[in-house]
């Protein structure tokens, strides 16, 4: 473990994966809350990322659990998904460290945007289930690896990004898409957690903090957004989105344009 990384810092660590948990479950985007937070301890920013992907597997894991436990998932309907996902995310993770990732310097702005324009726009989008828009295994085998792929490459909204597509391509209610989300952002989160397990990069005391932070904030969340349903889930997704482009275009400096 870095020796900057007092055991102070862990506890804040630990209180920033629990918040992160809970908001990524609800609507993702938590890694707006916990890549700045690893950079800040004092991690090199592959360790970060390396580091993150260990504590959102977690998470992820714990929301999915809960969601399979109230019956909004069924495993053996998603497991083509899960495997789709995760191979995407193989290959996004060892992809990234060979290329750069300049190209989505525009594709995810212009994304995420669309994401909350959508939900902006369509207000009683996914309350109830609507048509689907591509086939079974098309979707399957190109828009969940594609998903999957970006969250190996780069991660940020990669279940905003799972949800719309449930909602708008899937005819998924919001509620549906999002848990079903949290199984398939499992999926790609582990994939790019066994990557980097193999080059040796996770600072594992740093996040083992988080971890249990982001346990029980996925599991808080779960409960949260069963409770609250569309009307919770819409307007967060829109506020993460809106969020995570913002610090994105703070990030590139082009705030100054």
């Amino acid at each position: 473990m870095n020796a900057s990384v007092s055991l102070l810092s862990l506890g804040g660590l630990g209180m920033v994966g629990l918040a992160a948990g809970f908001i990524d479950t609800i609507a993702g985007g938590g890694g707006l809350l916990t890549v700045p937070s690893l950079l800040l301890a004092g991690l090199p920013a592959v360790c970060a990322l390396a580091t993150n992907k260990l504590q959102g597997s977690f998470g992820s894991f714990t929301a999915s659990s809960t969601m399979i436990a109230r019956g909004l998932v069924r495993p053996r309907d998603e497991a083509w998904p899960f495997v789709t996902s995760f191979a995407g995310s193989i290959v996004g993770c060892l992809l990234v460290q060979r290329i750069r990732a300049q190209a989505l310097d525009v594709v995810v702005p212009l994304v995420l945007a669309g994401i909350a324009i959508y939900f902006l726009a369509n207000r009683t989008a996914g309350e109830h289930p609507g048509q689907q828009r591509v086939g079974v295994w098309t979707y399957r085998l190109t828009v969940v690896p594609a998903i999957g792929f970006y969250d190996g490459f780069l991660g940020p909204g990669t279940g905003s990004f799972f949800g719309l597509a449930g909602v708008a391509l899937r005819g998924q209610t919001l509620i549906g898409a999002t848990a079903t989300a949290k199984l398939l952002n499992f999926g790609s989160n582990f994939a790019a957690l066994l990557v980097f397990l193999l080059g040796g990069r996770i600072v594992w005391l740093v996040g083992l903090a988080m971890l249990l932070g982001q346990i029980a904030g996925a599991y808080l969340g779960a409960h949260v957004m069963i409770r609250g349903g569309a009307r919770l889930i819409r307007p967060m997704i829109v506020i993460m989105c809106l969020g995570m482009l913002a610090r994105y275009a703070w990030q590139k400096g082009w705030w100054g344009l």
